[in-house]
């Protein structure tokens, strides 16, 4: 063996090593691979609407917010994008939202029937299932619950595209199963250029996508129990609901009526949004907008009109998301549970935080602090960053990088605006948003470490 063939070995070795050594490494590498993959598809001639090929800006923005499932763009899906380059939207959707792992272990669990522990590690990563144990059972369920959702919510809007609104069959199959894919995922990307606002006052459009949106931002580990417990209740009687579970559904209730609403009291007499509407128009406008805030990214209304304090709550929502291991981003509302929980606890002048009968670990304190923290960091960070580029108004540009950061996809109207240092901006933020601070600094650390002893304890003043 010569010398160069020796450290060619080397560096392949240390290379696989970097990517391999963490699961969320992995997680991380396999993410921004397949955002390359799809920005080259992109910009092939075939994936535009006989205009010039897309530039390579435009088309690493609209692969990373397809991967990432957040549905901001800097061009019009419907007519910038030939059907190829739809397509190629579509895929990159719906293997952001699955998981580029669990996508890849659950071929592996097709292909040969079994999870290497390597794989199963990962999967574990990607779907934060509970033990290893469960991956075979995650993966197939979280296929399966994919499956069913879509191709439900799919007929239901493809029956009323064609015989509400007189469509082909063709196209209304298209426009159906291509926004309860994009629904599921929490993507918000949409095949016309006002989203879906001509749909404002259709119970039988808005309905379906917005419970596709809220089953998807549950997260798979609370669906899965979901069903789990079904089964059980039907044998035995009884229900178990996990504090996970408890704390997902409802955080997840409240922050829904919460945000339906306050955009109902502050929106009612706005003629740019809910004043034209009559008053059962109004309420499905407001519950709809509520729900796009768990990061899916559609909009009734035109969210540019909307006033300053409707904005600034909604930036709220966005910043809190959906459930864990979902499709949504945020930080999850888990985490907000937590930090409110731990909020109580401390005024109250309780030694621990306790919710629903059970007390909180320390570590999971930390965690939810860790999160929340780096996430404002990073709005705040982005933020500046972003108003030093550009003149737009403030209240938009914190709009936009909360919606960036939550994958969330709603826009007052201003993201082609930035310029290119900008959109980079939004690209990163998107990224780091899909994948969560956590797993993005984990998977960044060379290695853990863990401290060997002890050091004294003091108090230091707070407030």
């Amino acid at each position: 063996m010569t010398v160069s063939t020796a450290r060619a070995r080397q560096l392949s070795k240390a290379w696989r090593s970097l990517i391999t050594a963490h699961p969320a490494r992995t997680v991380v590498m396999a993410f921004a691979a397949v955002i390359v993959l799809g920005t080259v598809l992109l910009m092939l001639p075939v994936a535009t609407q006989g205009q010039a090929p897309a530039d390579l800006l435009t088309a690493l923005f609209t692969s990373t917010s397809a991967v990432c499932v957040t549905g901001l763009v800097v061009v019009d899906t419907a007519t910038y994008w030939s059907g190829f380059g739809e397509g190629v939207i579509l895929v990159l959707i719906q293997v952001g939202g699955f998981g580029i792992m669990t996508m890849a272990s659950l071929l592996a669990l097709l292909v040969s029937g079994k999870l290497r522990l390597r794989m199963q590690l990962t999967a574990q990563a990607e779907t934060k299932s509970l033990g290893i144990g469960n991956v075979r059972r995650v993966l197939i369920g979280v296929a399966g619950t994919t499956l069913a959702v879509e191709l439900a919510v799919g007929a239901v809007l493809s029956l009323r595209f064609r015989f509400g609104y007189d469509r082909s069959i063709g196209d209304s199959v298209h426009l159906g199963y291509f926004h309860a894919v994009s629904a599921f995922n929490n993507a918000g990307f949409g095949l016309h250029a006002d989203s879906l606002v001509g749909y404002v006052g259709d119970p039988w459009v808005m309905l379906p996508i917005a419970a596709a949106v809220i089953l998807g931002g549950l997260g798979f580990p609370v669906l899965l129990e979901l069903l789990r417990h079904r089964e059980r209740r039907r044998t035995t009687g009884h229900r178990n609901w996990s504090l996970h579970a408890k704390l997902t559904l409802i955080t997840t209730a409240a922050l829904l009526a919460a945000g339906t609403l306050l955009t109902c009291l502050l929106e009612w007499t706005n003629n740019g949004t809910l004043g034209p509407l009559d008053w059962p128009e109004k309420l499905l406008a407001g519950f709809f907008h509520s729900t796009m805030t768990r990061t899916a990214g559609f909009n009734s209304v035109d969210i540019g009109a909307m006033h300053a304090a409707t904005l600034l709550f909604t930036c709220m929502l966005m910043f809190v998301g959906g459930g864990s291991a979902g499709t949504a981003g945020g930080i999850k509302v888990g985490t907000f549970a937590v930090l409110a929980v731990a909020i109580i606890a401390e005024v109250r002048g309780e030694p621990n935080s306790a919710v629903l009968g059970r007390k909180l670990a320390p570590h999971v304190l930390r965690q939810a602090l860790t999160v929340a923290l780096l996430g404002v960091g990073l709005v705040m960070a982005a933020t500046l960053a972003l108003l030093s580029t550009t003149s737009l108004p403030f209240e938009k540009v914190l709009f936009e990088v909360v919606s960036a950061f939550g994958t969330v996809g709603l826009s007052t109207g201003i993201t082609a605006d930035f310029p290119a240092a900008g959109q980079l901006i939004l690209i990163l933020l998107m990224f780091i948003g899909r994948l969560g601070p956590v797993t993005l600094v984990s998977a960044l650390a060379l290695r853990e470490r863990a401290r060997r002893y002890e050091l004294p304890e003091e108090r230091p003043v707070i407030g």
